[in-house]
This record gives C-alpha cells, sequence and structure tokens, in this order.
C-alpha cells in the first residue's frame, strides 16, 4: 500500500491535487516528492488537505521533528479558518461545532490526532496522553478514531 494514497479528504485547490498525485507517484525518491509537496504548499499556502500530505509523508519517512513542525502549522492554518485559537489547553467542546466533518474543526481534531501519535512516537508518552485526553474531551464520538492511538499507546506500555 502507498502511504501517501490517503491524504485528507478536503478540498484541494484546482491544480493542486496534481502536485499531490505527482508527490504519491514518485513517493520513493525522498528529494523529488517533497519538492513537490513544499510546491504544493507554497502555491496553496491555506490549503489543509497540503497540511495532511506534507505531515504524511515526513512521518512515514520517519522524520518525526519536520513531522511535528508541519502538524503544528496545520493546526495554526485549521484554527485560524474555523475561527478559533490555537491554544489547545483552552478548548471545549463549546468552542466551536467540533461535529463539522469536512471542516477546519474536524481537520485540527485529525491533525492533534496525528501530533499526539508522533509525541508518542518521540518518547514523549505524557505529552501524548495530555494531547488524547484533549481529544478525549473535544471529539467524544471519536470521530478522528484518537481510540487507536490510545490503544497503539497502551500496546506500548505493556
Amino acid at each position: 500500500m502507498d502511504p501517501m494514497r490517503s491524504f485528507y479528504a478536503g478540498s484541494v485547490p484546482a491544480g493542486i491535487g496534481g502536485l499531490l498525485e505527482q508527490a504519491m507517484s514518485v513517493y520513493a525518491d525522498t528529494e523529488q516528492a517533497e519538492a513537490l509537496l513544499r510546491k504544493a504548499q507554497s502555491e496553496a499556502p491555506e490549503a489543509l488537505s497540503v497540511y495532511f500530505s506534507l505531515y504524511k509523508f515526513y512521518f512515514y519517512k520517519g522524520r518525526l521533528a519536520d513531522a511535528e513542525r508541519v502538524v503544528r502549522m496545520a493546526l495554526e492554518t485549521a484554527s485560524r479558518q474555523g475561527g478559533f485559537d490555537n491554544v489547545i489547553e483552552q478548548l471545549t467542546p463549546q468552542t466551536t461545532d467540533w461535529r463539522q466533518y469536512d471542516a477546519p474543526q474536524h481537520f485540527y481534531l485529525f491533525s492533534l490526532k496525528a501530533l499526539a501519535f508522533i509525541r508518542l512516537r518521540q518518547g514523549d508518552r505524557e505529552d501524548c496522553e495530555r494531547l488524547l485526553a484533549k481529544l478525549d474531551e473535544l471529539d467524544q464520538d471519536d470521530s478522528v478514531g484518537a481510540s487507536v492511538i490510545r490503544a497503539f499507546a497502551a500496546g506500548c506500555s505493556a
């Protein structure tokens, strides 16, 4: 399975989808794929799907610090687009309608889950747990699948 195939299903600006597809087709060539993803980001800096593709790319390449940097940029962009502050500790179920699928706030939750997994893979179990607790609070229906990360974290400690 090509790890880049499941990029975020949000809207992709015209012309950017082609760059993302090209990056996926040359995934094995890290330098070329990264250049295409960064070009997509520079041409569509507000496109959440580009952030998703870029942080997944870095994650699967084992570049966790880069993945974390891009996830944090994605969180900032999604919060701005969703009209809420990007202060994780201050977010509540009332901050916004977290159940709006294919919306910036849902992408925010998805990216928060990605950050939790990255932090776990970086060995920061405490931060991972903090992020998962916030996801439990905000996404009570587990629409982004944070329970999968929680189960993985539990398995790692067993």
